[in-house]
C-alpha cells in the first residue's frame, strides 16, 4: 500500500471505520438527537455540533490547500454556531461532514506518491497560527490528528450528556 491510499484508509478508519483510538466519528454521532449536540454540557467546551462544523471546515480547507489554494482559515468559519437547532439541520451537519471527506478522498485519489511532497499554498495571512510551507503529506497527518483529536473531545462531551455532568 502506498502512502497515499495508506492516508485514505486511515481517514477512513477514522470517520466510519474501526479506529485503533477508539469509536470512529460516525460511531460516536450515531443516535446523538439536534438538541443533545447543541447543548454544552461541560462549561468552556464546544458542542458536538460546534465539533462537527469545525471538522467538517477544516476539511474542506485542507482539500482547498492540496489543491494550491492558499493556506488561510476555512473561508466558512473556524468555529460556527448552529445556525438553527433541528433534526433536519443536524442531519444536514452529519451529511455535510461525510461529504466533505468523500469530496477530500476523490481529490486524494488522484495524487502521485511524489504528490505528497509538493508543498500547500502559500500563506495569504499574517497570522502565525496559519501554517503554511509544509508538504501535502504533513497537511494530511495534520488532518488525521485534528479529526482523532475532535472525535475525542466528541466522546467526552457524549459521555458528559449521558452522564448528567
Amino acid at each position: 500500500m502506498n502512502d497515499v491510499a495508506f492516508v485514505v484508509d486511515q481517514l477512513l478508519q477514522g470517520y466510519a471505520g474501526d479506529p485503533w483510538h477508539g469509536p470512529s466519528t460516525v460511531a460516536l454521532l450515531a443516535g446523538v438527537t439536534a438538541e443533545e449536540a447543541a447543548t454544552h454540557p461541560v462549561a468552556g467546551a464546544h458542542s458536538i455540533w460546534e465539533l462537527v462544523l469545525h471538522m467538517t471546515a477544516w476539511q474542506n480547507e485542507v482539500r482547498k490547500r492540496l489543491a494550491g489554494k492558499p493556506a488561510t482559515f476555512p473561508s466558512e468559519g473556524d468555529w460556527r454556531q448552529p445556525a438553527e437547532c433541528s433534526a433536519d439541520a443536524w442531519a444536514a451537519v452529519r451529511n455535510d461532514l461525510g461529504e466533505s471527506l468523500s469530496a477530500l478522498l476523490q481529490d486524494l485519489g488522484a495524487l502521485m506518491e511524489s504528490d505528497l511532497e509538493a508543498k500547500v499554498g502559500a500563506l495569504s495571512s499574517r497570522d502565525p497560527t496559519v501554517t503554511t510551507d509544509v508538504t501535502r503529506r504533513a497537511t494530511l497527518c495534520g488532518l488525521l490528528q485534528h479529526n482523532a483529536y475532535h472525535s475525542g473531545q466528541i466522546a467526552l462531551v457524549r459521555k458528559a450528556l449521558h452522564s448528567g455532568a
